[in-house]
């Protein structure tokens, strides 16, 4: 199986933003993730449409937009216009799932469901049909640079059942503590996306992070 690696400019340096996602690209990437916090949902601010506009215009790069925000039906136009190739929302905060995705989609962006730590992964069963990206968060959502939640592996392979059992080609994501030393056992588990921020910019030479974690994955 593929696996995309897809860098977090969460941990990268906000005021060299665009140096970053176009060193990634010119690593190897194959997306940059994008994570949006209100304060309100996790405990912590980041970005905003404004930025997302910035970065599409320093990388041909898809970015993947991850909503960690409460409301994020008010904000999904104002993110795809800005260049948000696909835009993730939360479950729990999303009371008309279906309806969300169903929008986002209508405005021409991959829709996608994220799952936090604590919520089950049969929570989307009965719209399985309607994700083209289900990522699963392996820490609790709004820090970087925290630790990998061991179990997480188990809700990886929870989640690839589903997928497989259901017929979805939705890529399979995980985000939170991805590093050397769990890419492969993310992949064999059943991931085909990795989401990398401190083990990326927080390497000495983050050209030759990207490239290592594809190695690790077992993917070149």
């Amino acid at each position: 199986m593929s696996v995309r690696i897809a860098p977090s400019v969460l941990a990268a340096d906000f005021a060299a933003l665009g140096d970053a996602v176009r060193q990634m690209e010119a690593a190897g990437a194959d997306q940059i993730h994008v994570d949006v916090m209100d304060g309100h949902f996790v405990p912590n601010l980041t970005m905003g449409p404004a930025i997302v506009a910035a970065l599409k215009r320093s990388t041909r790069l898809p970015l993947d937009v991850h909503l960690m925000i409460e409301e994020p039906d008010r904000y999904l136009e104002a993110f795809v216009r800005a260049g948000a190739a696909m835009v993730t929302v939360h479950a729990e905060v999303a009371p008309h799932l279906h309806r969300t995705l169903q929008v986002i989609r209508q405005l021409g962006a991959a829709a996608g469901v994220a799952l936090n730590p604590s919520t089950p992964v049969d929570q989307l069963r009965d719209v399985i049909g309607d994700l083209d990206l289900l990522l699963i968060m392996s820490v609790n959502p709004g820090f970087g640079g925290q630790s990998f939640i061991p179990h997480s592996l188990e809700k990886v392979a929870a989640a690839r059942a589903l997928l497989s059992a259901t017929g979805s080609h939705a890529a399979l994501s995980v985000d939170g503590g991805v590093d050397l030393s769990n890419a492969a056992a993310l992949v064999a588990h059943g991931a085909s996306t990795l989401v990398a921020g401190t083990s990326v910019f927080g390497a000495a030479d983050p050209s030759a992070a990207v490239k290592a974690l594809r190695a690790a994955a077992g993917t070149t």
